[in-house]
Order: C-alpha cells, then sequence, then structure tokens
C-alpha cells in the first residue's frame, strides 16, 4: 500500500466514522506564539481544547504536515543518522471534542489497523497509563488483546503524572492519560517491548498514540475531571508507511525511496544507500512546504531554521562530490509525490524552486572556502590528538562563511569529534553585544476572562448606545470598578470598535457614561472574540454593568479603512505586475498609511511602480461597490479567494470583494472603491532577503503630498528661474552649466599646480643624494596633489616627496619616492609619518602613498620634520 493510498484510507475511515475531515493547517502556527513550527495534529485545534473557540463540528480528522527543526522540538540532528526522525513529516490523527472517549477512539484505531489495514492482530502491543484502568479493560475485556501485550507504565520521572503514558498540554490546563500502539518486527531485529530494559531497540516501534484529556491541572497541581474530555491521536504517516510496506526504515517507503533517487540523480551517486541521499531526501521536504507557508530563509526566527536546514542539504550534496546546484532541481519530484494531496505545493513549485536556487548560489559562493577552512582545522585537530573543535573557528565558519553552528557539528560528528560550542556562544554573544537591535513583539496581555464573547458592530456603525461593560482591568487585574486618572482595559458586550487584526490597527475613540469620560486609545484581542479596550479614564467613573456610549474617531477611521482596501487593490497589482509569485508577508495599516510587504527578489523599477500605481487608481476610479460574504474556506478558495499564509482562518470565513480583488479579510473597508481617492506609493526597498516593502497613502494624506510636492516645485522653479513645466530642461541646463565650471576649475588647478611644482623644484634639500621636499599646495585636491607628485618626481628624478593640501579643517596628504629610492625610503611610512601629527594614519606603497588628518594646525611643523626623518632612514 503507498504512501497515498495509507492517507487517503486513513481520512476516509474516520469520515465513514462521523469525522469531518480539516485541511492540513499551516506549518506556521497561527494560534500558538510559544510553537515555532506545526509539529503535531492538534495545533491547530489548541483553542478547541482550551475552550476558547468552537467548531462546526465535534469529529475531525486530519493529515497535519509538521517539521520538527527548531526549538525545543526539534529533529534535526538525527536526521540521516537514524531510520525514524525527519524534519518534515505528516502526522494522521482523529479528535473528538467533547463528543466519544476512550472506547470509542481504542475500537477506532483497532478497525482501521486490523482490518482496513490488516495488520496482524498478534504484531500489535498497546501501553497504558499505570493508573488508566479503564482504557486497560477497554483493551483486554473489549477489544480481546491478550494481557500479556497490555503493559502499563507508571511514572518514572520522580513524580505523579510524570509518565510517558500522561500528556499535557504545559504545566497548567489539559491533560490526561494516553494509550499507545507499538508494532513487533519480529525476534530478528534486537529490542524489547516497551518498559522493559530494551525498549530503546528496533523491534517494537510506536505507530500510534492516543490521547484522552479528561484533566485540568490547576497551579496547584490539583486534577478535576473535565466536563467534556476530548480525543486527541496522532499517527506518523511515515511510521505507519514502513509498516504496511513491511520495511523497517521510513525512508526505505516509496515517498522517500522516489526522493532519494531524484537525490542521487542530481547529485551523480550511484549508491543509493548513501546516507547523505536520506537527509537531501528528508530536507527537500521540510525547505519545499515552509517555502509554501510563507517562511523565507533569513537570519533569525523560522528563516533562519530553514537556511539551517538548506545549507545542511547542500554540504550532504558536496560531501558526495556534487559542487553545482541541484537541490532545486528535487522540487518537480516533490510535486510528483505529494502534489496532489496538497495542490498548493504543485501551485508553488516555480516559487520554491526560485527561492531554493538563490539560497544555494548564495552559500555555493563561500561553502568550498569555508570547508577548506573547516577540513583544515580537523586535520589539525586529529594529528594533535585534540577531538574538540575550537568554539572561535566555529563562530568564524558561522559569521564569515553562513555555516550554522549545527553543520559544523554535523561534519564534526562525522569524524567522532565535537564543538567547544560554549566558546562558540561566547563569540556569538560578544558580537550581539556590539551590534544589539531592540525589537517588540506587540501582543494583548494575558488577561483572565470567563465571560460572553464580544459582539461586533463595526462593519455598519461607528456609534453603539446602552453597551455594557462585562469587564473591567487595572494593570492587568480585574476590577469591579475604575476611577478617573486610571489607565486600564474595558471589555463591552458589543462594540463598533474594530480590535487589531490582520495587520489593521485597533481603533480608537470614546466611551462615555453619566458623566463618565474613557478616551480609548487602542483595540486589541484579550482572546479570539473578546475585544479590549486600552485607554485612560479621564473623568467619572466606570464600573461592571454599566452601559455606556461606544464612539469611534470615525475620522481615524476613515483614513483607516482608506488605506486598508488599497492595501488589497495592491496586491492584486503587485501580482500583475510582478508575477503570480508575489505573496504577501506582512501588513500594517493605520490613519496615515499602509505598509506591505511582499515576497519578490527584486527591486521595483520606476516603472513597475508607476503601473501599480495606475492599476490600483483604475480601480479607485471604477468606483465599483464593496462586498462583503461569510461562506465556508473551502467554497471561498473554489471561488476565487485569496488566502494569506500564515494567517488563522476557522471553517466559516469573510470574503471581501473590492473592484476586482477577492481575499479572505475580515477587517473594516469602505462602501465604494472611490471613497478610497489618490493612491500613491511614497517607498519602496527591501527588509530581507527575497522580502520587499511598499508604503503607500491615500485620500487627504495622498493629497497633501500632491499639494506639498507641488509647492516644492514651483520654489525650485522660482530659483532656477522658469516655470514648473520647463523645470527639468532648466535643471539639464544648470548641471551642463555646473559640468563646464568644474572643468574649466580643473584647468585652472591643473595650471596652478604646475606652476607651484616649478617653483617647488627650487626648494627640494638634497639629503645624501636624495632629494627631500615637503610642501604644502593651497587650493588643490587630491587629484591636482597627484598631477604635481608626477611632475615633481619627474623634475627632481632621485626624490621623496611630501604634498599637502587643506579643506574644511581636513587634511590630504600624498607622498612619493622615486623608484631608485625606494630601498632605503618607504613612501608607506613617509605618510603616515606626517599623518600621526595632523589626527591621521595611512599607508600604501612604497612609491606611492596616500593618507588624511583632522589637525591642520600641526602641519607646518609636520612636513619641517621630513627632512630629517628621511634622514634618519639613510
Amino acid at each position: 500500500m503507498k504512501a497515498a493510498e495509507i492517507r487517503e484510507k486513513f481520512l476516509k475511515f474516520f469520515e465513514s466514522k462521523g469525522h469531518t475531515i480539516v485541511r492540513s493547517s499551516s506549518l506556521v502556527p497561527s494560534n500558538d506564539p510559544t510553537l515555532l513550527f506545526t509539529n503535531s495534529g492538534m495545533v491547530q485545534f489548541k483553542d478547541v481544547f482550551l475552550g476558547l473557540e468552537s467548531r462546526p463540528y465535534t469529529r475531525a480528522t486530519t493529515a497535519q504536515r509538521s517539521v520538527r527543526a527548531g526549538g525545543k522540538h526539534n529533529d534535526l540532528e538525527n536526521v540521516g543518522y537514524t531510520a525514524r526522525h525527519h524534519t518534515f513529516f505528516e502526522m494522521l490523527g482523529n479528535f473528538s471534542f467533547g463528543d466519544y472517549f476512550k472506547r470509542d477512539a481504542i475500537k477506532y484505531a483497532w478497525e482501521l489497523l486490523t482490518v482496513d489495514y490488516g495488520l496482524p492482530q498478534d504484531k500489535l502491543w498497546v501501553t497504558v497509563y499505570q493508573e488508566d484502568d479503564e482504557a486497560y479493560d477497554i483493551w483486554a475485556r473489549e477489544v480481546g488483546v491478550p494481557t500479556e501485550r497490555i503493559i502499563r507504565i507508571g511514572d518514572n520521572k520522580g513524580a505523579r503524572y510524570a509518565s510517558d503514558n500522561f500528556w499535557q498540554m504545559g504545566d497548567t490546563g489539559p491533560c490526561g492519560p494516553c494509550t499507545e500502539i507499538f508494532f513487533d518486527h519480529g525476534p530478528e531485529v534486537w529490542g524489547g517491548p516497551p518498559g522493559s530494559p530494551e525498549e530503546d531497540g528496533d523491534r517494537y516501534i510506536e505507530v500510534w498514540n492516543l490521547v484522552f484529556m479528561q484533566f485540568n491541572r490547576d497551579e496547584q497541581g490539583n486534577m478535576a475531571p473535565l466536563p467534556k474530555p476530548c480525543v486527541d491521536t496522532g499517527m506518523g504517516l511515515e511510521r505507519i508507511a514502513a509498516v504496511l510496506q513491511h520495511v523497517h526504515s521510513n525512508y526505505d517507503i516509496d515517498l522517500f525511496q522516489h526522493l532519494i533517487k531524484a537525490a542521487a540523480r542530481e547529485t551523480g551517486v550511484t549508491d543509493l544507500s548513501a546516507n547523505s541521499l536520506k537527509v537531501i531526501a528528508d530536507h527537500i521536504r521540510a525547505c519545499s512546504f515552509l517555502i509554501v507557508d510563507g517562511v523565507i530563509p533569513g537570519n533569525e526566527g523560522r528563516g533562519y531554521v530553514l537556511r539551517r536546514i538548506i545549507r545542511r542539504a547542500i554540504r550532504h550534496g558536496y560531501k558526495l562530490g556534487c559542487k553545482k546546484a541541484f537541490f532545486y532541481k528535487l522540487v518537480p519530484d516533490l510535486v510528483a509525490e505529494m502534489g496532489t494531496a496538497y495542490p498548493e505545493l504543485a501551485d508553488a513549485q516555480q516559487r520554491v524552486m526560485d527561492i531554493l536556487r538563490q539560497e544555494e548560489e548564495r552559500f555555493g559562493e563561500t561553502i568550498e572556502n569555508g570547508m577548506e577552512i573547516l577540513e583544515s582545522a580537523l586535520a589539525d585537530m586529529q594529528t594533535r590528538g585534540v577531538t574538540t573543535l575550537d568554539g572561535e573557528v566555529a563562530f568564524k565558519l558561522h559569521d564569515t562563511y553562513g555555516f550554522p553552528l549545527d553543520l559544523t557539528a554535523d561534519v564534526c560528528r562525522e569524524r567522532q569529534m565535537s564543538v567547544d560550542e560554549a566558546a562558540f556562544n561566547a563569540a556569538m554573544g560578544r558580537q550581539r553585544e556590539q551590534a544589539r537591535a531592540a525589537g517588540k513583539f506587540k501582543m494583548a496581555a494575558a488577561l483572565e476572562y470567563a465571560g460572553a464573547k464580544t459582539e461586533f458592530r463595526g462593519y455598519d456603525e461607528l456609534t453603539i448606545e446602552g453597551a455594557k461593560i462585562t469587564a473591567l482591568y487595572l494593570d492587568g487585574v480585574s476590577v469591579g470598578s475604575l476611577s478617573a486618572g486610571q489607565s486600564g482595559i474595558v471589555v463591552l458586550d458589543r462594540t463598533p470598535f474594530y480590535a487589531e487584526s490582520g495587520g489593521q490597527v485597533g481603533d480608537q475613540g470614546l466611551l462615555l457614561a453619566n458623566g463618565a469620560r474613557f478616551a480609548v486609545s487602542d483595540t486589541q484581542k484579550i482572546q479570539p472574540d473578546v475585544f479590549g479596550h486600552y485607554g485612560t479614564l479621564e473623568s467619572g467613573a466606570l464600573k461592571v454593568g454599566d452601559a455606556l456610549t461606544a464612539e469611534v474617531d470615525a475620522v481615524r477611521r476613515a483614513r483607516t479603512i482608506r488605506n486598508h482596501s488599497a492595501t488589497h487593490l495592491m496586491h492584486k497589482a503587485l501580482r500583475e505586475v510582478l508575477g503570480g509569485h508575489v505573496q504577501q508577508k506582512g501588513s500594517l495599516v493605520d490613519a496615515d498609511k499602509t505598509r506591505f510587504d511582499f515576497a519578490h527578489n527584486a527591486a521595483m523599477s520606476a516603472d513597475e511602480i508607476r503601473r501599480v500605481e495606475e492599476l490600483v487608481n483604475a480601480e479607485v476610479l471604477a468606483n465599483q461597490a464593496t462586498q462583503a460574504a461569510l461562506m465556508s474556506f473551502d467554497d471561498a478558495v473554489k471561488g476565487g479567494a485569496m488566502a494569506l499564509f500564515g494567517e488563522k482562518y476557522g471553517d466559516e470565513v469573510r470574503v471581501l470583494d473590492i473592484g476586482t480583488s477577492r481575499e479572505l479579510c475580515g477587517g473594516t473597508h469602505v462602501s465604494r472603491t472611490g471613497d478610497i481617492g489618490l493612491f500613491k506609493i511614497v517607498m519602496e526597498g527591501g527588509v530581507a532577503a527575497g522580502i520587499r516593502r511598499v508604503e503607500a497613502i491615500t485620500g487627504d494624506n495622498a493629497l497633501h503630498l500632491v499639494q506639498k510636492l507641488d509647492a516644492q516645485i514651483s520654489e525650485a522653479a522660482a530659483a532656477l528661474k522658469t516655470q514648473p513645466a520647463e523645470l527639468t530642461q532648466r535643471i539639464g541646463q544648470v548641471q551642463d552649466q555646473v559640468k563646464s565650471l568644474e572643468k574649466e576649475l580643473a584647468a585652472l588647478k591643473s595650471k596652478l599646480a604646475s606652476n607651484q611644482g616649478d617653483e617647488l623644484v627650487a626648494q627640494a634639500i638634497d639629503v645624501s643624494g636624495i632629494k627631500v621636499l615637503a610642501a604644502k599646495l593651497d587650493g588643490a585636491d587630491v587629484k591636482t596633489l597627484r598631477e604635481t607628485m608626477d611632475k615633481l618626481k619627474d623634475k627632481l628624478k632621485t626624490a621623496a616627496i611630501v604634498l599637502a593640501a587643506v579643506d574644511g579643517g581636513k587634511v590630504s596628504l600624498i607622498a612619493g619616492v622615486t623608484a631608485d629610492a625606494t630601498s632605503k625610503v618607504k613612501a608607506g611610512e613617509l605618510v603616515n609619518f606626517v599623518a600621526q601629527q595632523v589626527g591621521g594614519k595611512g599607508g600604501g606603497r612604497p612609491d606611492m602613498a596616500q593618507a588624511g588628518g583632522t589637525d591642520p594646525t600641526h602641519l607646518p611643523e609636520a612636513l619641517a620634520g621630513v627632512q630629517g626623518w628621511v634622514a634618519g632612514k639613510l
């Protein structure tokens, strides 16, 4: 059974049991800032398990794309060295949100494994938590698993519930026992059953884990039964595929074998058992899907993890003898294997290839030099009998050649050596201290709130009367009232205020009630559907339960929605002008501007910027009505709506049609495109590798800019005594005049220098057969100094010369020594002698050198000392 069939059979089986098939979420978690990447199937349902979100179904099944290659969930170092570790894997899972529990979960798993997948029952073993008698009895009495193949796993980590068979979401919160299903590969493979001293062997392999969330742990460690127990299961597709395809290593399954052959083809390797081919086959999956989900190689966070994986793959290609770009060429092979299950991979194929190729070319320029340094260091270590690489060498490889520490450690491990990570980290720390950049991640404070959701009425209303206060917060703590002068947070049962989301900033405005005046400076979500109004109570008092009038700052909102609506039109225009690879990487929309980051690999030309502006303003002039509709995510995407990578979308989404743009968006917008007014791009630049940024303005902001520019043009025209329409022509004329005057000035300087040079010949003093001259040339520039130096050397024959000029408090120096005297006097040393006395330093060739200084007051005595300095060298 092929991997694709196993995946499909799993989903269809649970669909037949009343489960809704839910698409895989992005590898970039949208609801868990503690995670670098989605690492299991339950991540997208975390808020459901916590009771913060509800879904229209109580049973779900997924094939979830997952990555474990960064942070505390990191399998990167093991990839290529074990049979079952991967950076990217697919987690098959079924979930119950307060619906069925242990009995059905266990019976479903057993039926799928033994009936649909046809695994022999006598090959399956199970574990349960030591105290979970319920699960034990279901396995033994209802399923019929022999008791000798049911193993109770107790607390083996020094505390109750500290067991491999007791799962918890965190130190507090939902938790519960789990039961694991193992497959016995047979006595020919070394290893013992789970819980035995030989459990780390490869004979018994865990294929499925069923987690039963039935308790809530409080801060004191007390366990309270959950009112609606849940089920969360996970089975690695690669592991079950190995079992069903009768192979021991995940890398021997059909999916990996095709990728390994492709890696061998591109690297020119014939031995398909080469470990490096496994690494490359694994890494092309992780890298491609991370790029599909919007991650771009970079120097921090997720981008740095991606860069590390790419460079690790390149290094393994290099190890196989492949010195050219090869990694990106595997993408079509991956699409052939997984593009049907994940159409987004097929759609992004060219973009993925382009990004990988650029990263390969960038690293390819330095890997050879870096590897030479590393190989030399390792050879030296071997000669000296040392087994730990100096951390400073590892840091040089990282800092100069782009070698991540784990890549260097990888090479060392292959030679049975290690890296001095402490010294590496110390060197890294010093660099960070020298170039520290502060950054903030803005997010709403973690507030305890158990009330009703906030009803958002701001799409249609900017003022609401009779809104009731459901909660108040002072310094992050829930309070019953606020007094005048206090800053806090107000939660209402309904509000017209938009809470910051999707790049649009939160609304400002006023909350008014019986003499109370609360100035709202920001609106943020304190829970997915609960809005917090942040601000200061300027007068009066507010208490929970009060009714008030909520008024949004209408002018600020109008400016903000003009910019937000223009962002949608600009996004579409950018894709039309630059190409379909353009993808939003971030945005900030406020009353002043729209700032939009997008994936693109080159600066926009002036013509491209004009074309984008023309397309957006054409949409504005068309004055089309804006339309919003709620529909299922799948229907929205089928209808052509663009979903933004990294954004979290529920099963029901808001589809926004603005002009010819159709996107998923929950923000506030203009009623018609004509309400945007004028659209103008004011900035375009790069923010990271492969990421560009544009800023644009609309409406009255754009009008004010045009008026300001018009005034500046009029002022410039008046200064040049011409009309605005003829300003460009007049500037050209002035530039021609300036060039002509500069040529005349250069000619005069040259003539002056020549005259001064003739006069200076007589000032040269003979010192032991060498003519020594040190002089200042008034009004000379560096070019004039050089020309004069050449003439003086020709006339003086055997000479050592220093010439100086002063301009605006800065000293320019040039020293020259004729070829027949350089064995005794060096121009670089001579110019440095003078420069050090005038606040500078310099050097150069033995026959010609130059320098500068910042203290002209000491120039006369510095020049006067040249004769004695030369004499001292003879």
